[in-house]
């Protein structure tokens, strides 16, 4: 279903989608009222997996619309489209807390708008993964994780994780599935615009379960915090005495990425004397398979999101059949082996650490 206030953008994506024969676009509106009401008269079996939803529009914005969608069933799995802007940016978050399984910048005139190859490329994506996963489902109580594998307790010094395409979801069940926070610090490169990278991560801030923040250079790395890696900016780790530092870089991108997987893994791999642990989540292309080498190389472990709840098994997969993944499972199942990698015990939930 696509919900858009231009008949020429709805035009234009509906073109866009079924350019791929798996896809069939079943409903049009032009506002969120005309969106409920449309799905609301239909049959349940007859109803979209998937809905593309404008968040600024007359008569019913998005957010507005999105918890009314949400309420049919079987449940849509609903993608947001907002503006390449801080405010869109935030707004887009606001409807990821909300319920949205995910989100789509609209491309400016100036960078190709619809017809840029990488939009087209990551719309198709999207909401062919989505279609076929569902929503990546996040434990409702602590008795409900995932229970900690039989991993190897290596002294870890810090854990790296890479996403993309589906990211967002995939990290925000990956923290929820946490009981406390690991007792080292987290290092994320995830490939997103520049404007939505604070959004996030003042996101998955919001979900309590430890500190997230942008990467700032020369500061330390602490225990049971999150460090995202800045816009245009890959995120290094320096040792430091008995600690690490962050260290960002304006290096060439790698992987058509900046910031990339590849360079952040291969200096922690460095930095921690491989005592690392590398989790590499949904997400198109390779980029963290060569950072992965470099971790186990040097005696690290590697973990992977599984097939079936990535939105986009290329990342994953490709450190998959590269022999380097030690475990490949859901969010909330990598959750609970990175505690155990890092010899922490389960219990009630920590949240923030002081």
């Amino acid at each position: 279903m696509l919900c858009d206030d231009s008949a020429t953008v709805r035009n234009a994506l509906a073109r866009l989608l079924e350019s791929d024969p798996a896809i069939r676009v079943t409903l049009r509106a032009g506002h969120g009222a005309e969106a409920v009401s449309a799905l609301a008269r239909l049959p349940a079996a007859e109803r979209p997996q998937v809905i593309l939803l404008d968040l600024e529009m007359p008569v019913m914005d998005g957010m507005t619309a999105l918890p009314l969608l949400l309420r049919q069933a079987p449940r849509p799995a609903v993608i947001v489209a907002s503006a390449l802007t801080q405010r869109g940016a935030a707004t887009a978050m606001a409807a990821l807390r909300a319920g949205a399984v995910d989100y789509i910048p609209k491309p400016d005139a100036a960078g190709g708008g619809l017809a840029d190859p990488a939009f087209r490329a990551e719309v198709l994506a999207k909401v062919r993964g989505w279609a076929r996963v569902g929503r990546i489902a996040v434990p409702a109580a602590a008795g409900a994780r995932a229970a900690p594998a039989r991993v190897p307790r290596r002294g870890m010094k810090a854990i790296g994780i890479g996403s993309s395409t589906g990211g967002p979801a995939a990290l925000a069940a990956l923290l929820q599935g946490l009981d406390r926070p690991p007792p080292v610090p987290l290092l994320v490169t995830q490939h997103m615009p520049a404007r939505f990278i604070g959004m996030l991560a003042d996101h998955l801030d919001r979900l309590g379960q430890l500190p997230c923040a942008e990467a700032r250079d020369g500061e330390a790395l602490r225990p049971g915090r999150l460090y995202l890696a800045p816009g245009d900016r890959h995120l290094l780790a320096e040792s430091a005495g008995a600690g690490l530092v962050a260290r960002l870089s304006d290096a060439p991108a790698e992987n058509f990425c900046r910031p990339s997987v590849d360079p952040m893994l291969r200096s922690l791999a460095t930095a921690c004397g491989g005592a690392v642990l590398a989790v590499i989540l949904t997400g198109m292309g390779q980029d963290g398979l060569a950072g992965c080498r470099a971790v186990a190389g040097a005696g690290g472990l590697v973990m992977a999101q599984d097939e079936a709840s990535s939105v986009v098994w290329g990342m994953p997969g490709a450190v998959a059949r590269a022999g380097l993944a030690q475990g490949l499972l859901p969010p909330a199942g990598l959750a609970a082996q990175m505690l155990a990698a890092c010899g922490a015990r389960t219990g009630p939930a920590a949240g923030h650490a002081a």
